[in-house]
């Protein structure tokens, strides 16, 4: 099978059906060999109705149902996991993507080596202020810290070899940086494509602006484990050791000023009445406090559980494995 089409989505009852047929017209029109996988993230509205009557239509269309609202990652990884396409195709399934994208997409990835294409909305149809202006700056801030030099990392439209997205676990709400997590495993031919972006033909969208506050905590949090994911000890044990020499070094040249003073026979107040001798006593207890934290890291990293934090409640033309 040549392509995987992964559709996470919530709530977009309106636009499955169109968003069907013109995904299908284009694939079919490109004589490409097929699969598309609608994850339905715990609908409301009948979106789940309208998949199945699609899958029974069409043998190519399958769908994931989850129990309840896992969240956008948690949809990706679960897609992911049923791909067979030799290329991964994901879009949202607002119409706000152009399945008009996918050849080129599909030629990127196949024929040019690329290990990841990302969508870049350069002419976005957006409110300024509330998603343009706090998504440039999003991206600048994810720009320096990751490395990748993407302009839209949040770009629901991507391409993927499938290699890729069989080695990235997306937990949380990492979909937002799949390209950090592509890079981290070893997938460094990363570029990205400028896309259309279209204005969205029915209902709201599914996000606040409190995803720009989320996204910088993720974005912390995919730095340190990054680096330190593999590594906690080295991290913990560093600034253990600097905080415990400075408390430890603090304690000896009070109590080495105390002994001094005595021998030579001036004035000196006690050692327990010196303020710093209290902050050198915490710098030493924080010093030990993140040795701790360092070894509990290192354990839990040793026994960490990688099941799966989602539940399903049905599927449509998936096999069992999942």
């Amino acid at each position: 099978m040549q392509l995987s089409i992964v559709i996470p989505l919530l709530n977009e009852a309106e636009s499955i059906q169109e968003l069907h047929e013109w995904i299908s017209s284009v694939l079919i029109e490109s004589n490409f060999s097929y699969e598309i996988i609608f994850i339905d993230d715990g609908s409301t509205d009948n979106s789940w109705t309208i998949i199945s009557d699609l899958c029974k239509k069409n043998e190519f269309v399958k769908g994931i149902r989850f129990l309840k609202n896992y969240g956008k990652s948690q949809a990706l990884h679960a897609g992911f996991e049923a791909v067979q396409g030799e290329v991964v195709i994901t879009m949202d399934a607002d119409l706000q993507d152009n399945p008009e994208e996918i050849p080129e997409l599909y030629n990127l990835i196949k024929n040019e080596g690329y290990h990841l294409i990302s969508g870049w909305k350069k002419v976005r149809y957006d409110s300024f202020f509330a998603k343009n202006l706090p998504s440039k700056l999003f991206n600048a801030v994810a720009r320096k810290t990751s490395g990748l030099q993407l302009h839209d990392f949040n770009c629901g439209l991507k391409a993927y070899q499938k290699e890729v997205v069989k080695h990235i676990k997306v937990t949380g709400e990492m979909h937002r940086y799949i390209p950090v997590l592509a890079k981290n495993e070893g997938f460094t031919k990363i570029s990205e494509k400028i896309v259309q972006h279209q204005a969205r033909k029915y209902g709201d969208t599914k996000f606040g602006s409190e995803r720009f506050i989320n996204g910088f905590l993720d974005l912390i949090n995919i730095w340190f484990l990054s680096k330190f994911g593999k590594r906690p000890m080295h991290f913990f044990g560093a600034w253990g050791v600097v905080m415990f020499s400075i408390g430890f070094l603090s304690a000896a040249w009070i109590g080495g000023s105390k002994l001094y003073k005595l021998y030579h026979q001036e004035p000196a107040i006690l050692v327990t009445n010196n303020p710093w001798f209290y902050i050198a006593l915490s710098a030493m207890l924080m010093g030990l406090l993140l040795f701790i934290a360092g070894f509990l890291g290192e354990l839990i990293l040793l026994n960490t559980n990688t099941g799966k934090n989602y539940k399903i409640k049905s599927t449509n033309n998936i096999k069992s494995h999942l």
